[in-house]
C-alpha cells in the first residue's frame, strides 16, 4: 500500500546499520521528489555506529576522511505507511552510495546485493524465507517480565508452547501486527506462541529476491517493536531476554533455483542433490568464522548453549533441530536447508550474505560436507562453533574466505563495531545489558 506524498506531512528516510538499526531523518513530505532523486544525504560513518549510536573510535570514516557524506537513494521498496504512527508519516527505506554513484561499500544491504550478483551471474535465483521468535516483555518496573494478558490481567508463566490460549490473549495486538504487515507489504504467514513465557514466532513467506527476504525481515522487526509499545509492552528479538527460558531465534531456509525455474537441490528423493550437500559444506566450512553475523552481541551467546534448543555443534542432518544445518522433509520441488544458529538479533542482511555467501562458495568449490547426523547433536562429539564473543570476532577476522562474502572495508568496520562494544558491554550489569539490547537489536 503505496502512500500518497501529497497526504503525509513528513517522511522518514532509513537506512539499516551494521547493527541493523534504522539511521534516519525526518524530512518534509514536499520533498519526496527529491528524496526519489537521491538527494538526501547522511554521514558514510553512520552505517557504521556502534549500538548506542556512537562514533568508531578511529574508524576511518570519521577524522580520517572528514567524516564525508554520503547520498541515500531509495531501494526498489518505494514509499511505505509507517502504522505504528498514522497516516500523516510515511517511510522510504534507502541504502547508501558514495558521491561518484558507486554504492558504498560498508551498507548491509549493498552485502547482500554482492552476493545476488554472484548468483545471477550463475544463473541462479536463491530462494529464502525467515523465522522470527520474539518476546513481548512488560519493562515498566526494571526487570523484564511476561505482560499481562489484555484478557486475564494475569502475567504468563512457564512454557505455552503452540498454545491457542495464549494466541487468542494476545489477539487484538496480532490482528494490529498482520494489518501493518499487509500495509507495509510484508508477506508475513503463520504466528505461533513459542516456549518462552511471553514468547511467540511469526514466519515469513518465502520469497525468490533475497533482498526483498531481507527486506522484509528487517522492516518486520522494526514493525513489531512500534507497535508493541503503543500497546503498553515491548517487542523484543534479543536472543536471550531471560537468563532461564528459551531464546530468540532467527532461523533462514535456503532454496536454489536454476534459471529454467528447477530446484537445483531436487532430485526427486528425500536426500537431495549434491549441490544442495556442496551449499550445505561451505556454510558449515564457514560457520566459526560466520558465529559473529549470526551471534552479533555479548547476549547472543547466552542462548548458545547445550540442550537450549539453539545448536552450538557444526553439523547438518535430516528433519532434526539439534543440528546447525537442517533439512527438512517435504516435497523435492521444495527441498531446502535451514540455517538454525542465529539469534533473533542478527542483522538480516548480513545474516543472508553470509549464509548465501558461504553455500555458493560450497558450490563452487564443491565442498562435501560430513555425513549428516542422526539423534541428539549436542550429545555427540562436533566440532564447536566459537564459545565466546572474542572468540567469533577472532575467527571472522582471520578468514581468508570472508573476502569472497564481505568487502574489505565492512569487514574491517564490523570488527571495530564489535570490539567497540565489546569494551563498552565489559562495564555493564547483566540487566543493564538485557536492557540495552531490548529495543535496540
Amino acid at each position: 500500500m503505496t502512500p500518497d506524498p501529497a497526504l503525509l506531512r513528513n517522511i522518514r528516510v532509513a537506512v539499516a546499520d551494521l547493527n541493523g538499526q534504522a539511521r534516519a531523518k525526518r524530512v518534509p513530505a514536499a520533498q519526496y521528489d527529491k528524496l526519489m532523486q537521491g538527494a538526501a544525504k547522511m554521514p558514510l560513518s553512520a552505517l557504521n555506529l556502534d549500538i548506542w549510536g556512537n562514533d568508531i573510535e578511529g574508524s576511518p570514516l570519521v577524522f580520517e576522511t572528514g567524516d564525508a557524506d554520503g547520498f541515500l537513494r531509495p531501494t526498489e521498496r518505494g514509499l511505505l505507511p509507517m502504522p505504528w504512527i498514522g497516516s500523516d508519516a510515511g517511510l522510504l527505506p534507502m541504502w547508501m552510495y558514495h558521491a561518484d554513484g558507486r554504492p558504498f561499500e560498508g551498507d548491509p544491504r549493498h552485502a547482500l546485493a554482492r552476493i545476488k550478483t554472484q548468483l545471477d551471474a550463475k544463473g541462479w535465483r536463491a530462494v529464502t524465507a525467515t523465522e522470527l521468535e520474539f518476546y513481548l516483555i512488560d519493562d515498566s518496573e526494571g526487570d523484564f517480565q511476561p505482560p499481562r494478558s489484555p484478557v486475564s490481567g494475569r502475567r504468563a508463566t512457564g512454557a505455552a508452547t503452540l498454545s491457542m490460549r495464549m494466541l487468542d490473549e494476545y489477539n487484538a495486538f496480532f490482528d494490529a501486527l498482520y494489518e501493518g504487515c499487509e500495509a507495509m507489504g510484508i508477506d508475513a504467514d503463520t504466528a505461533t506462541s513459542e516456549a518462552g513465557p511471553g514468547q511467540f514466532e511469526i514466519n515469513l513467506n518465502h520469497s525468490d529476491d533475497p533482498l526483498r527476504m531481507a527486506d522484509d525481515t528487517w522492516l518486520f522487526k522494526i514493525l513489531i517493536r512500534r507497535l508493541a509499545r503503543a500497546h503498553g509492552m515491548a517487542a523484543s528479538f534479543m536472543a536471550k531476554p531471560y537468563p532461564a527460558t528459551s531464546g530468540n531465534g532467527l532461523h533462514l531456509h535456503v532454496s536454489i533455483l536454476d534459471r529454467h525455474g528447477r530446484n537445483i537441490f531436487d532430485n526427486g528423493g528425500p536426500e537431495g542433490t549434491q549441490a544442495l550437500h556442496h551449499a550445505i559444506g561451505g556454510v558449515l566450512h564457514l560457520m566459526p568464522a560466520s558465529t559473529l553475523i549470526f551471534a552479533p552481541h555479548a547476549n547472543s551467546f547466552d542462548r548458545l548453549v547445550p540442550h537450549a534448543h539453539a545448536p552450538t555443534g557444526i553439523a547438518w542432518a535430516y528433519e532434526n533441530r539439534t543440528a546447525a544445518v537442517r533439512v527438512p522433509l517435504g516435497p523435492g520441488k521444495a527441498r531446502r536447508f535451514e540455517q538454525r544458529v542465529a539469534g533473533g538479533d542478527v542483522n538480516p542482511y548480513l545474516l543472508m550474505a553470509a549464509t548465501l555467501g558461504a553455500a555458493l562458495v560450497g558450490l563452487e568449490e564443491q565442498i562435501a560436507p560430513p555425513a549428516p547426523v542422526t539423534g541428539d547433536a549436542y550429545a555427540q562429539d562436533l566440532p564447536q562453533i566459537p564459545a565466546t564473543w572474542a572468540g567469533a570476532v577472532t575467527a571472522f577476522e582471520n578468514e581468508p574466505l570472508m573476502l569472497r562474502l564481505f568487502d574489505p572495508m565492512l569487514i574491517d568496520n564490523l570488527i571495530r563495531t564489535k570490539r567497540q562494544e565489546m569494551t563498552g558491554v565489559a562495564q555493564l550489569s547483566d540487566q543493564a545489558v538485557r536492557d540495552l539490547y531490548l529495543d535496540t537489536v
